[in-house]
């Protein structure tokens, strides 16, 4: 399907984690990543067409296959039940590549802000998604933050680590967040300007927690 070439392209920054069969052609993870940003949309109680706009900007196919996933979008926003189903094929699939996994969760975060707030059902069902494709706590949390910002008493949330980490621990965190969310990166992956620009604000947070908390724990040693 050219759904799926569209976005292993866009998604995959590991294309080689797919595997030679699944990087040509995966209809089953078009179906699924449709059905997902489908269903979330309806989370809310409520499915709107600008979320499917969103949908299509964040996860690029032709228009040969526009309406094709239209269709199947439809079918699938009247409920979210199912997306549990949906949610772990992928995880199971598709674990051993987990950058494309966290890049769908991070794409649907795009979907779920695009009528202007994320609700606490959204909020629980991307929480939910992660967790079924084995993504971890402190990758949704990462995500999270770089979407929505963070507590500003908690800069271990904004790149992704535990208090308890050690010092080494930490930079390699701060340094793997802020390759992960880079401006360039984004732009790279064609996504809209605004995607771009939320890539930067998320880049200027990771570099700001990261030195909050150096200073933070200098203090302490001090003190000590």
């Amino acid at each position: 399907m050219s759904l799926w070439r569209a976005l292993t392209k866009f998604l995959a920054p590991q294309p080689e984690c797919l595997g030679p069969e699944a990087a040509n052609n995966d209809p089953a993870f078009s179906a699924a990543v449709t059905a997902l940003g489908a269903k979330l949309a309806r989370a809310d109680g409520v499915s709107v067409p600008v979320e499917y706009d969103s949908f299509v900007e964040a996860f690029p196919h032709d228009a040969q296959a526009q309406p094709q996933v239209g269709r199947f979008y439809s079918l699938a926003a009247q409920t979210t039940l199912g997306f549990e189903g949906y949610a772990r094929r992928l995880g199971h699939r598709y674990g051993g590549c987990p950058s494309l996994l966290e890049s769908v969760i991070d794409r649907l975060f795009y979907v779920a802000k695009a009528d202007g707030a994320v609700t606490r059902d959204e909020l629980d069902y991307l929480e939910r998604v992660s967790e079924l494709f084995g993504l971890g706590a402190l990758r949704f949390r990462r995500l999270k933050a770089a979407h929505l910002g963070i507590k500003v008493d908690d800069p271990y949330e904004i790149i992704g680590v535990e208090p308890e980490a050690s010092d080494e621990q930490v930079r390699a965190a701060w340094k793997r967040a802020l390759s992960e969310h880079h401006p360039d990166r984004v732009a790279g992956q064609g996504l809209p300007q605004a995607a771009v620009e939320a890539a930067g604000a998320a880049a200027s947070a990771i570099n700001a927690a990261y030195d909050e908390i150096v200073r933070e724990r200098r203090a302490l040693a001090a003190a000590a």
